[in-house]
């Protein structure tokens, strides 16, 4: 089974944005209504917060919609050089950092964020602690993932099995309350649909999971192709209200 967590698989993965900017429609509302940044950035929002640390940015579409929405100072990081790259290139505070070390005094972010990243941090535990200790205290640390049954009927059509991911809907909240005094999650569930096979194909081959199973995608498949997605979003807080 693929490690989403293997460094060597993430940094192949991540050297260029091509394939993830392509997967990410699967939460970021490209075929389907449903984004599952929003209730993301609503909770930030209702954070107030002054100084906000993203881990794991991306191409910095996320950074930026937090820093333009709550005119916070926004910090991201990311293990990507070319992820960084692009961050900046919106404007972005952006620095190559590991969640795993954080380069960052104790204290330092009343926000912290991290985006469909966490399963891919090896030693989770660490990077967790790392977020603990730079948030202020009664700091907030808003973290996205995906259901272990997210798009569930891809994988059943190429035969890719379950979902290798080790932080899910279903087990994330007991992994963050060892380091948050509570934790509160909220489901965004929808459907994604591809209108054409090729539609199906591409996406299936952006996958990390599910790409060496590609070539068993059938040739007839009905459309429009309906799949179910399912998101969540974790909001824990360093110290009980």
């Amino acid at each position: 089974m693929t490690r989403l967590d293997d460094p060597a698989l993430v940094a192949a993965e991540y050297a260029d944005e091509t394939r993830l900017m392509r997967r990410a429609r699967g939460f970021a509302g490209v075929g389907t209504p449903h984004d599952a940044r929003v209730p993301l950035v609503e909770a930030v929002l209702a954070a107030a917060p002054a100084r906000v640390l993203e881990v794991g940015c991306g191409w910095g579409e996320l950074a930026e919609w937090i820093a333009r929405d709550t005119g916070a100072e926004v910090v991201a990081v990311d293990l990507s050089p070319r992820m960084v790259e692009l961050a900046a290139g919106r404007g972005v505070d952006a620095r190559v950092a590991d969640v795993q070390a954080l380069p960052f005094a104790d204290e330092s972010f009343d926000v912290v964020v991290a985006a469909w990243v966490l399963y891919h941090v090896p030693d989770r535990d660490r990077g967790l602690a790392e977020i603990a200790r730079v948030l202020r205290p009664d700091g907030t640390f808003v973290a996205s993932t995906n259901s272990r049954h997210h798009l569930q009927g891809l994988r059943d059509l190429v035969g890719s099995g379950p979902s290798p991911s080790t932080f899910t809907r279903e087990d994330g909240g007991d992994q963050l309350l060892r380091h948050f005094a509570s934790v509160e999650r909220l489901d965004v569930d929808g459907e994604l649909v591809f209108d054409d096979r090729a539609e199906i194909d591409d996406y299936v081959r952006a996958s990390i999971a599910m790409s060496p199973f590609a070539d068993n995608l059938p040739a007839e498949i009905g459309l429009p192709y309906t799949v179910r997605s399912g998101c969540s979003v974790f909001v824990a807080k360093k110290n009980a209200a």
